[in-house]
């Protein structure tokens, strides 16, 4: 496939050295990777970055570390345009069950959520502006035991953006989910990338060919070997060859990516990456 025409500019997101150890286990050892701003042509585009991992590699610990909610054992994880050092509630978290104020309406949950940043009158515009653009708006009124599983997740997603501003961590987003509602989840994915270039999605997955299709950048967490005795190393980390940049392949920002031989080609073999590491 055909490379679309992209250029970077600065970081949005860098883990310099970051590794992560509990008591005598090191679980993430010295993970270096960045999250560069994408520049194309004539359009608002966003990042969207796949994680990948085996199970009980240590993809929960690097969400953590990413929302700031643990501070790694040694390194740095910066965020933003100022490259500030991550603090709870500067990158939104998802989580799987879209925890929402049971005994607050849809809007108020955003509202709460709006006024973090911002005074009141401009926390009511954002939010009217996300009901909207999320196909909310009819919904705003409900309480969230009233809402529907695809609402819910919507309304979690907005309500992170409007309080973290640029970057948002979506665990395991397309789990559980009909082919339908995966198909609207990826709208909200493209949506939300769409409304400004410096918005950031990070999407920790199973799901390798609902990700890849939408990612301009993966990452494989994963455990490496000595070069000099070929035994494995302690921890899980980022190596080089696990990162792929995707946007330099061809593979980014085709809408129809999934139905391309090059892309199955891509899953299957980085399918087979995983299931080695």
């Amino acid at each position: 496939m055909t490379a679309l025409p992209y250029q970077y500019k600065s970081p949005l997101l860098t883990l310099d050295h970051v590794s992560m150890r509990y008591g005598n286990d090191l679980i993430l050892r010295d993970l270096n990777a960045q999250v560069l701003d994408v520049i194309r042509p004539g359009m608002s585009q966003g990042q969207v970055v796949g994680i990948y991992g085996r199970s009980g590699i240590g993809k929960s610990v690097l969400c953590r570390l990413l929302a700031g909610l643990a501070a790694p054992s040694t390194g740095t994880v910066l965020v933003g345009e100022a490259q500030e050092p991550v603090q709870a509630g500067m990158v939104g978290y998802v989580q799987q069950r879209y925890p929402l104020f049971n005994h607050y309406s849809l809007r108020d949950n955003l509202l709460l959520a709006a006024r973090r940043h911002h005074d009141a009158a401009e926390a009511k515009v954002r939010v009217e502006n996300y009901l909207g653009r999320f196909g909310l708006g009819a919904h705003a009124g409900k309480y969230p035991a009233h809402l529907s599983g695809g609402q819910r997740q919507r309304a979690a997603i907005a309500q992170q953006l409007l309080c973290s501003e640029h970057l948002i961590l979506l665990d395991e987003p397309f789990s559980g989910l009909d082919v339908a509602m995966i198909d609207e989840v990826k709208k909200i994915i493209v949506e939300v990338t769409t409304m400004d270039e410096l918005n950031t999605v990070l999407i920790v997955s199973h799901d390798i060919a609902t990700t890849t299709a939408l990612a301009d950048r993966l990452w494989l967490l994963a455990p490496e070997r000595s070069p000099d005795t070929g035994q494995l190393l302690p921890g899980a980390t980022l190596s080089p060859r696990h990162q792929y940049n995707l946007a330099q392949l061809g593979l980014a920002w085709h809408p129809d990516v999934e139905s391309e031989p090059e892309f199955a080609q891509f899953v299957a073999e980085l399918k087979d990456e995983i299931r080695g590491s």
